[in-house]
């Protein structure tokens, strides 16, 4: 990308002021180096991003940006409903409440290693994985009703998962508003058999080594030892999510015209937050999001059970739990003055600071643990919200590494078995059905984390905690 698009504010903030149709700034938070990596497409939808009705302040990029379906992923945009503000779709993205959680295990990597290729065939064997991967839970038409009200809970009252966990996921595990009710009967199908199963793409469990720690302090109150391991899980709402999206998606920019709206670009099709369409809309989003928040903690409990079998005692406690593509009514500033606004998160992780009392009471003095995900060879990073999250970009930071080279391009560059023998000889134990998937997912598609997690910090979006490092990976 051409940084002289751009007005340079500071190392790590790059501002596109309101030209044309723009109703606010379009701002990219990253370095000179990862700005001049990103596509070209992302400057060009962020700043279509910042003509639409009711947006508030700015529209934000992350520093792990790059081209997504009308907002970019690493997009970032509130919006005023008593302004005519809108909600899009493609700003929530299709796999809604796709997210991360991670567990602490207590174990030292040692006891890992000495059992890593039988631990990885268990939890390869008790957790589905792969496109249209189906699970030993089947829901009928009333159970699945209950689980979109009741995300987390609901897999709780199930016997998935245990009750502490409930504080340590957002939304306390559920979000109130869904209706289970807007939710087609086709996306419903396409969930009967999905429920703790992780799907394909860049979704993975992993077995992670805690291998830098930046901040002691924060790390102690995380949990987090130098040298033990802890089990990260990133997926998300799975069909369900996906159909919701394309169904609203296409209603969205039919309606749009209708309701005064000028897209520039149909993929950024959205509706009046108080408009029908737009709370539909709402009520389905939420109920996805609790099918990914009880998708997760079931996983969850999956790995607890394959944990058991090798370690006796290594309850995996849960650290946090949070999602990357949402939209959520928070309080932040605007105009001088808090207001209630509806946040777009696409690919962006929230990341509330220390203080904020939706957060755990013992996790309240450091901020919210901000969880970014790398690839299948490259490190992770634990992160915490700063006092400066609200200011910079509506309590927000990056969500991974970003893709800096297309699915197709991997698969043109890569063969799946070659990355995993590499990776093996790395000390990396991958387990995957599709070696087309692994080769679409090498690590040399990625950015840099370190570079992205380096600027998010810089930029006080939040700061860094502890790096990660993969032992084994469970890849769609």
């Amino acid at each position: 990308m051409d940084i002289k698009l751009f007005d340079r504010i500071s190392d790590t903030e790059w501002q596109a002021p309101p030209k044309g149709a723009m109703r606010v700034p379009a701002i990219i938070f990253a370095t000179e180096s990862l700005i001049r990596d990103m596509d070209d497409k992302v400057f060009l939808q962020i700043t279509n991003v910042a003509t639409l009705p009711g947006i508030v302040r700015a529209a934000y990029a992350m520093p792990d940006a790059h081209w997504g379906y009308g907002f970019p992923i690493g997009g970032v945009a509130a919006f005023d409903a008593d302004a005519g503000g809108v909600i899009s779709a493609g700003g929530v993205g299709f796999d809604i409440s796709c997210g991360v959680r991670t567990h602490l295990t207590g174990l030292p990597r040692q006891y890992i290693e000495e059992r890593k290729d039988d631990l990885a065939n268990a939890l390869y064997r008790q957790v589905p994985v792969g496109v249209g991967a189906e699970g030993k839970i089947s829901l009928d038409d009333q159970e699945m009703t209950a689980m979109l009200a009741g995300g987390a809970t609901w897999a709780l009252d199930r016997g998935w998962g245990r009750a502490d966990d409930l504080e340590r996921i957002e939304e306390g595990g559920q979000c109130d508003g869904a209706d289970p009710a807007a939710v087609s009967n086709h996306a419903r199908k396409r969930q009967h058999r999905e429920m703790g199963t992780l799907g394909s793409g860049n979704h993975y469990l992993e077995v992670q080594e805690v291998a830098e720690i930046f901040d002691e302090a924060i790390a102690s109150a995380y949990g987090l030892k130098l040298g033990e391991c802890v089990v990260t899980i990133h997926c998300g709402s799975r069909g369900l999510g996906h159909q919701i999206g394309t169904e609203f998606l296409s209603e969205m920019a039919e309606t749009a015209a209708s309701q005064g709206i000028v897209l520039p670009d149909r993929e950024l099709a959205c509706a009046p937050i108080k408009s029908d369409v737009g709370q539909r809309y709402i009520g389905a989003m939420r109920a996805a999001t609790n099918c990914a928040l009880a998708n997760r903690e079931i996983i969850g409990h999956l790995a607890r059970q394959v944990f058991a079998q090798f370690f006796t005692h290594a309850e995996l406690p849960l650290l946090f739990d949070v999602s990357h593509n949402t939209c959520k009514i928070e309080e932040h500033e605007s105009e001088g003055a808090l207001k209630p606004l509806h946040v777009h998160r696409k690919g962006a992780t929230r990341a509330f600071g220390p203080g904020h009392p939706s957060l755990p009471e013992a996790l309240r003095p450091w901020g919210q643990p901000v969880l970014i995900g790398g690839s299948m060879g490259t490190q992770s990073y634990i992160l915490a919200g700063a006092d400066t999250s609200e200011a910079r970009a509506f309590a927000s930071a990056c969500h991974g590494a970003g893709r800096q080279m297309s699915r197709h391009q991997a698969l043109k560059t890569w063969m799946g078995r070659q990355v995993i023998d590499e990776l093996r000889a790395r000390g990396i134990v991958v387990r995957s059905p599709s070696a087309r998937g692994v080769a679409e997912e090498a690590p040399g598609a990625y950015k840099d984390a370190r570079a992205v997690v380096d600027a998010a910090e810089t930029a006080g979006l939040a700061k860094k905690v502890a790096r990660l490092q993969p032992i084994i990976c469970i890849k769609g």
